[in-house]
């Protein structure tokens, strides 16, 4: 196992080539909406992945979260998951998709997907759902 943290730039610091004999690279990202108070939350890549493929290589969010007893469990959602559930919050804020790309670093084809299903399921509080602002 190798440790090893990114540079200012986001990337590895110095040479590439030690990841060379290693089957998972795997790169802990800072959601664009963390706050400190939430505590353990990370975004999940793989930027290496051998011998594993398909769903089980998509990228997905980890944050830790403790119980009214004390217990510690990790929740996991999948990036299209979290982004959906943030989107219908944002659309019920009524803030505007391009406002809401803006704040998630999505593309504004995204948002729309999204506003569109949670209109279908009937989660938006406006009857439209779409401010385009």
């Amino acid at each position: 196992m190798l440790i090893h943290h990114s540079g200012k730039a986001g990337s590895q610091r110095g040479t590439s080539k030690k990841e060379d004999v290693l089957d998972t690279v795997i790169a802990l990202e800072r959601p664009k909406d963390y706050d400190s108070s939430q505590g353990a939350r990370f975004i999940i890549k793989y930027e290496k992945s051998r011998g594993f493929c398909g769903n089980d290589a998509k990228p997905f969010e980890a944050q830790l979260e403790t119980d009214e007893k004390g217990n510690s469990s990790w929740n996991i959602t999948s990036i299209e998951e979290s982004t959906y559930e943030k989107v219908v919050v944002m659309l019920n804020q009524n803030m505007s998709q391009t406002d809401i790309k803006e704040e998630l670093g999505v593309n504004k084809s995204t948002v729309s997907r999204h506003a569109h299903r949670a209109r279908q399921e009937g989660l938006l509080k406006s009857p439209q759902g779409v401010n385009y602002g």
